[in-house]
Formats: C-alpha cells, sequence, structure tokens
C-alpha cells in the first residue's frame, strides 16, 4: 500500500493512501484540531471520518502537472503516464498553491 503525507500551507494535515479497493484521505487528529485547520479543498470538508474512492479523488489528481511538464517528468523518473497516484506521490511534494504531498516510506 502506498501513502503520502498532505500538508496544507507547511502543516501536517493528512494522509492519503492506494489500497486494493481504491483510494481513502483522511485528516489527522491533531489538524483537526489545530487553530488553523481548514478544508484542503471543497470536495474533501474537514472531518474526522476517512473518505474512500474507487478512483483517485479529482482533486488531488487535479494537482499532478499536464502537458510538457508531465511528459518531462515520466521521461526523467521512469513513471507510467497511467500511474496517477505515483506520479502524485513523486511529482507533488512541491506544489503550486498551498497544498503538497510527501510519500511515505512502504511499511513492511
Amino acid at each position: 500500500m502506498r501513502k503520502g503525507n498532505v500538508y496544507y500551507k507547511n502543516s501536517l494535515a493528512g494522509i492519503i493512501a492506494e489500497n486494493e479497493d481504491g483510494y481513502s484521505f483522511q485528516y489527522y487528529d491533531n489538524f483537526l484540531i489545530s487553530s488553523f485547520a481548514k478544508s484542503i479543498s471543497l470536495t474533501l470538508p474537514i472531518q474526522k471520518q476517512a473518505f474512500e474512492s474507487k478512483i483517485l479523488f479529482p482533486f488531488f489528481d487535479g494537482l499532478i502537472p499536464e502537458g510538457w511538464l508531465l511528459n518531462i517528468a515520466v521521461a526523467n523518473w521512469k513513471i507510467n503516464a497511467r500511474d496517477r497516484f505515483g506520479l502524485l506521490l513523486t511529482l507533488c511534494n512541491d506544489c503550486i498553491g498551498c497544498v503538497s504531498i510527501k510519500a511515505l516510506e512502504d511499511e513492511k
């Protein structure tokens, strides 16, 4: 299972994971109770329960570069262009905007 920490304005906000059923995103409890807690997207409002989806959440998919920039990234990192979660974990460490994703090492 691949996972990534989700940051909102440099604050650890939650975790996104890929599993055999699709994808999940959950806000961390510490973020939820913080004074700066804010939803990372209108489609992912602040809540304690995890969000589940069979496809990669459109908000996260939208963070992945497109066009020539995607082509350069795919060629340089040898990532399959259809591996959207792999692209998210590799390319969205330092996004334009408030949200970034940092891949977590596989847990054995």
